[in-house]
């Protein structure tokens, strides 16, 4: 049971104010390392040991990276900070009053500051169950998930051809036509026609069929539409069918039904709708139906100036009424403002409220395909490939995995061939599809 009841954690530097951080993403981190040997005594906590770098997840699920690529312990990375400990658990709520941040199965822990940024999942648009035939993309865990499911219908599909000398349609669906709905149909039609063509002998790969859906009647809706029609055109390239104003109304096993249409799919990947971490609903303000919580010009909770919410949680326009996106990149600008805004105060100077910049906006689509926003530059094809990859080493955490995602990058670029593409975890055949008509 957890002992209600508060403790100081330890830490080297016993001095100055306690900021107890909740959540190792974006904006955790930087908050953390923008308080490294400070007079401030950190905690941060999070229910998983790792910082992962989630623009490059869906190269994970689709076989070009591994996790320990994307993926760097909090403890590593903050290790020469001698005032930052690290605890592995998970927060389940919190008290304003006494300044207590409640965990589970552990010790209360006091705060002076607060900050809260634990990220988001996934909405399923009061559809959870559907989780479970078409996961989201958010954690190593679906990343790794969703690269056992791809290789595993292959496998799937070769032992049928083998057995009975045909094989049912292999199609992929990927619902929502955003930035990763994008990059993951773009990669998995990239594994079908080129990546694992030679390795099966009784199935032609390169006929499969990669759908992606979007409910609106464009793609990378965030973009310029003349940078989403270039996206549609190089997706269709590589053999990426696109059907848009195509409303996904209910998700099973084997199949999606989409405007009163069932598809029979071998894989469903659900990259649409964004939900903040629960969380937010336990801190006792009004929140938005994606369970946001609107902040204060400094990305503090109303009435509470010693509580900051950041990155996904949050919802915010900036200082010159800019909204901010919820993005790795302005999640990591918050985090920096928030170190800056509490060592302020420790200066006893005023707080700056926040202000968004925008460094531009990408979305790669496959090799030698992408599209850019960079300030009025608009960039597609080769130059918004090379942009967005450049961009990315230089944002990843550790020099080790700049390095070798690098070397796997340049690797794959030459030799068309991916990382080692084991299936790890439940490797049993799948009981009959009962949706299946074949």
């Amino acid at each position: 049971m957890r002992a209600d009841v508060a403790v100081t954690p330890p830490a080297a530097n016993a001095d100055g104010p306690r900021v107890v951080i909740v959540g190792g993403g974006f904006a955790g981190l930087y908050v953390a390392l923008g308080l490294k040997n400070k007079a401030v005594r950190v905690t941060l906590i999070d229910k998983k040991n790792h910082h992962t770098f989630q623009p490059l997840l869906y190269q994970v699920a689709t076989t070009v990276l591994s996790p320990g690529q994307i993926a760097t312990s909090l403890r590593h990375i903050v290790r020469k900070s001698k005032n930052i400990e690290v605890l592995l658990g998970e927060v389940s709520g919190f008290d304003f009053e006494a300044k207590r941040v409640k965990v589970n199965d552990s010790p209360d822990l006091p705060y002076d500051y607060l900050v809260i940024c634990a990220g988001s999942r996934h909405s399923y648009f009061g559809h959870d169950e559907w989780e479970k035939f078409a996961p989201g993309l958010k954690t190593v865990e679906d990343a790794v998930e969703i690269r056992r499911r791809i290789l595993m219908a292959f496998e799937e599909a070769e032992r049928e051809s083998f057995y009975s000398g045909k094989t049912a349609p292999l199609t992929f669906a990927v619902i929502g036509g955003g930035p990763t709905g994008v990059e993951v149909a773009g990669a998995i039609a990239d594994i079908a026609r080129r990546a694992v063509a030679h390795d099966y002998k009784s199935i032609d790969t390169t006929q499969t069929k990669v759908v992606l859906f979007e409910g609106t009647g464009r793609i990378l809706g965030m973009f310029p539409e003349d940078l989403g029609l270039k996206a549609e055109k190089q997706l269709k390239e590589l053999g990426v069918e696109l059907r848009k104003n195509a409303m996904v109304s209910d998700v099973q096993e084997g199949r999606i039904k989409v405007c009163d249409e069932w598809i029979e799919t071998r894989l469903t990947v659900w990259t649409t709708g964004v939900a903040a971490n629960p969380l937010g609903k336990k801190l006792g303000v009004p929140t938005a139906r994606n369970g946001t919580v609107a902040v204060q010009p400094d990305l503090t909770l109303e009435g509470h100036p010693d509580v900051f919410i950041l990155g996904d949680m949050a919802t915010l326009k900036d200082a010159h009424g800019v909204q901010v996106p919820a993005l790795g990149a302005s999640a990591t600008q918050e985090g920096q403002a928030t170190a800056k805004n509490i060592l302020r105060d420790l200066a006893k100077q005023p707080r700056k409220p926040f202000v968004y910049k925008d460094k531009g906006t990408m979305s790669t689509i496959g090799r030698n395909r992408a599209v850019a926003l960079i300030g009025k530059v608009e960039l597609t094809g080769l130059f918004a490939w090379l942009s967005w990859s450049l961009v990315h080493v230089y944002l990843l955490v550790g020099f080790r995995n700049k390095l070798f995602v690098m070397w796997d990058w340049v690797w794959a670029y030459f030799t068309r061939e991916r990382s080692s593409g084991l299936i790890t975890g439940n490797n049993n055949p799948p009981p009959p599809n009962p949706n299946s008509t074949t």
